[in-house]
């Protein structure tokens, strides 16, 4: 049967989507950032897996304020990268894998998670990016990937604590599929940044740096954080970081196993205005 070997996390800043594309990662600003998801990389190649089960929110290309998902699981065999208003980024379409979509959304909605089924959709930079970090500039990503978009755009957004679950029921999901598969899931978004009114530019190292150490050590008393603290200290699109807390939730230690291995941490401030965030989680 299928298997979680792993849950990668990381910001999806779109400004470093752009530094990728028009060649600047060698550039003073950007060096420092890039360097941080060497090792990513290079782990990424030695464990490349059959599936990633991708967490991230759409930014308007795929849903608008007229219609907005909670929770939205791409099916389709495959998805293209959005125009985000300057053209579509220079990556490969993303593949999907529609058959271990539709098993993990028929289970999930069974154990009475209310998905909303895409089958077809263009996905932007929250999906992208990571991709990028992870795997470099391919000419086809490594492996099939699933969408799963998370609404925390317009409130009301899901809580940690449904996010959390979610993730359990996700690897509930997963370990049914009758097929040897080594999947992994990301969590992506965030870490602190506010992008509007009187905080715009807001971050917060220290408060970042102790949700990191939360994320591994007891996610299960983070998820019940409040989003009003998100906000607070996080500023405004700290919110995103809930998603998290779906691919931590799906690791194995929430279900009685033992405590994942930190293989990598990584943390830096900033990227345009947004602090960045990374680690990987390997299930034991």
């Amino acid at each position: 049967m299928a298997k979680i070997s792993a849950s990668v996390y990381t910001s999806h800043v779109p400004a470093i989507g752009a530094a990728i594309d028009l060649k600047k990662t060698g550039e003073a600003y950007w060096q420092p950032l890039f360097a941080g998801y060497e090792y990513s990389k290079q782990w990424m190649k030695e464990n490349t897996p059959d599936v990633i089960f991708l967490v991230y929110n759409d930014h308007a290309t795929a849903f608008s304020l007229d219609l907005i998902p909670t929770f939205a699981i791409g099916t389709g065999a495959e998805f293209i990268p959005a125009d985000e208003g300057y053209g579509p980024r220079p990556v490969p379409k993303v593949i999907g894998h529609p058959e271990l979509a539709s098993h993990i959304a028929q289970s999930v909605i069974q154990d009475d998670f209310d998905l909303t089924i895409v089958n077809k959709m263009e996905v932007d930079h929250g999906l992208t990016v990571p991709l990028s970090l992870m795997c470099g500039e391919p000419e086809a990503w490594p492996c099939p990937v699933i969408p799963f978009a998370v609404n925390v755009v317009q409130y009301p957004v899901p809580s940690g604590r449904r996010c959390f679950q979610l993730g359990q029921a996700i690897r509930k999901a997963i370990e049914s599929y009758d097929e040897d598969l080594k999947v992994q899931i990301w969590g992506t978004g965030g870490m602190s940044h506010q992008l509007q009114g009187a905080r715009a530019g807001l971050l917060n190292r220290e408060w970042d740096n102790a949700f990191l150490d939360r994320m591994i050590a007891d996610p299960a008393d983070l998820a019940n954080m409040p989003h009003i603290d998100y906000v607070r200290e996080a500023g405004s699109e700290g919110i995103e970081l809930v998603m998290w807390l779906i691919a931590r939730g799906a690791m194995s230690d929430v279900n009685g196993g033992p405590a994942p291995t930190v293989r990598h941490r990584f943390y830096h401030i900033p990227a345009s205005n947004t602090a960045v965030g990374h680690l990987i989680l390997e299930n034991n």
